[in-house]
């Protein structure tokens, strides 16, 4: 039992299925730098509170440093037999400093250690994320500002309803995106607690000091109780939905470009260097980056259930279910930040057909709404002025044109308020110029929504 940090209470050597079961390393070792950094932070305190000499202390961050140091470079590689990171840096430093090595772990449990790390890595995490999103609001803004005249229909139920522009549409996910930001930072601000002091379940009974651990690490505040400390991974569990929700919102995006980019639609063309051809078929190019990351979507769900599940039967405190945590929110992470890194240059790529847009959002009756509000205007109940319209576009379909193309006589069979000026009216470039409204799609409109996320960001 000489290897594990643990023996002396035990008489007999771990089974080595067990071992490998128990094992963490395979997945935990990307904290490394986290480990290491608050270990040292934890001897700089031991020190200054002359739980350990201080020369000893300083002795400790320094091995730390060079252990770092050494895995940075590539000098010293992870021991797979190792039973997670935070074992197998103690006992590299044990290797190296003697007896003085053994002295980092004083009034600190692996438990709070872990939470410590867990924490730490998800604030980088976090941050990280963060960035990525702001970088694709930036590319969404930037078509916006090219697209503010750029009619389209906009869908309710996947059919045409009322025209808007393309800025508009774009400027919808703009703020979806700006709302995941925000979730996002409110996570980091849970997660941004440090737990190190916590102990195994009970604090210690060294005169420790956990304010300057938890300043010379850049966290906000320490966890107000031992068992909360080391117990709880609701900070996962908020990062991983907030990153769910973020996901969704790649993926309601995606879908939309898979059709926009068939030939049914037609209304942009993906970059060759993000799409893929078919096996047989060579006349095809497919969306497979959008595919992917619908597709992903689900697996990040997935993450964020193996979380709540995970936790809702566990009593205080520390439960070995929790090693659980690690590989469910590491995977959400990197499987949102792959989607990020590939989605944006793939979207500032994209060629935008507006033509094909503007030839849609000529059929499908969308400026009806429109023809009702013009004999609103003209002192007509909106009720009665819906009825008049519907019938107009049934005659429309029996005579196989459209409002704009149908005489005016057919108009004025239905009621004499309509004049010359309603085919003005219901153009639909007045359509959408007219909607000014805070929040609209008239071109005005949307610079001040663009000008509104740039200034979150």
């Amino acid at each position: 039992m000489a290897g594990k940090m643990w023996a002396g209470r035990f008489t007999k050597e771990v089974d080595e299925r067990v071992n490998d079961f128990n094992s963490s390393i395979s997945f935990d070792a990307r904290m490394y730098r986290y480990d290491i950094e608050g270990s040292m932070a934890h001897a700089t305190m031991l020190g200054e509170c002359g739980i350990i000499e201080k020369h000893e202390s300083e002795k400790i961050v320094q091995g730390l440093k060079g252990i770092l140091a050494d895995i940075d470079e590539g000098k010293l590689q992870f021991d797979p037999t190792a039973e997670d990171v935070h074992m197998f840096v103690e006992a590299e430093l044990t290797k190296r400093l003697g007896d003085t090595g053994k002295r980092l772990h004083t009034a600190r449990s692996r438990n709070d250690q872990v939470a410590l790390d867990v924490r730490m890595i998800l604030r980088a995490e976090t941050k990280e994320i963060i960035e990525l999103v702001k970088k694709l609001e930036h590319t969404i803004l930037d078509i916006a500002e090219k697209n503010l005249t750029t009619v389209m229909p906009g869908y309710t139920h996947l059919q045409r309803a009322q025209p808007i522009t393309f800025a508009h549409h774009l400027m919808a996910y703009a703020n979806m995106l700006l709302r995941d930001i925000s979730r996002l930072e409110d996570s980091y601000k849970r997660t941004n607690i440090m737990p190190l002091g916590s102990g195994a379940l009970a604090s210690t009974t060294y005169p420790i000091n956990r304010q300057r651990v938890c300043d010379l690490l850049g966290f906000d505040e320490i966890t107000q109780n031992s068992l909360d400390g080391v117990s709880d991974r609701d900070f996962c569990i908020e990062l991983c939905s907030a990153i769910s929700l973020l996901m969704m919102h790649l993926s309601r995006f995606s879908e939309e470009i898979i059709l926009w980019c068939s030939w049914e639609f037609k209304f942009i063309e993906l970059d060759d260097a993000y799409a893929t051809g078919s096996s047989i078929m060579p006349q095809k190019k497919n969306p497979d980056v959008t595919e992917l990351i619908r597709g992903k979507t689900g697996r990040v769900y997935g993450d964020l259930n193996t979380l709540l599940v995970m936790m809702k039967g566990l009593p205080l405190a520390y439960n070995k279910d929790m090693q659980e945590d690690k590989e469910a929110i590491f995977d959400a992470i990197d499987t949102v930040k792959l989607c990020l890194k590939t989605f944006d240059p793939m979207l500032a790529t994209m060629r935008v057909i507006p033509e094909n847009m503007r030839n849609a959002a000529a059929k499908g009756f969308i400026n009806a709404t429109d023809c009702a509000d013009y004999l609103v205007k003209k002192g007509m109940p909106f009720r009665d002025a819906y009825k008049i319209t519907g019938t107009l576009v049934h005659t429309c379909i029996e005579k196989g044109c459209t409002l704009e193309t149908l005489p005016l006589e057919e108009y004025k069979k239905l009621t004499d308020n309509f004049d010359e000026d309603v085919y003005d009216a219901i153009s639909l470039e007045t359509c959408v110029m007219q909607r000014k409204a805070a929040g609209g799609p008239a071109p005005e409109s949307v610079k001040a929504q663009i000008e509104y996320v740039r200034n979150k960001l």
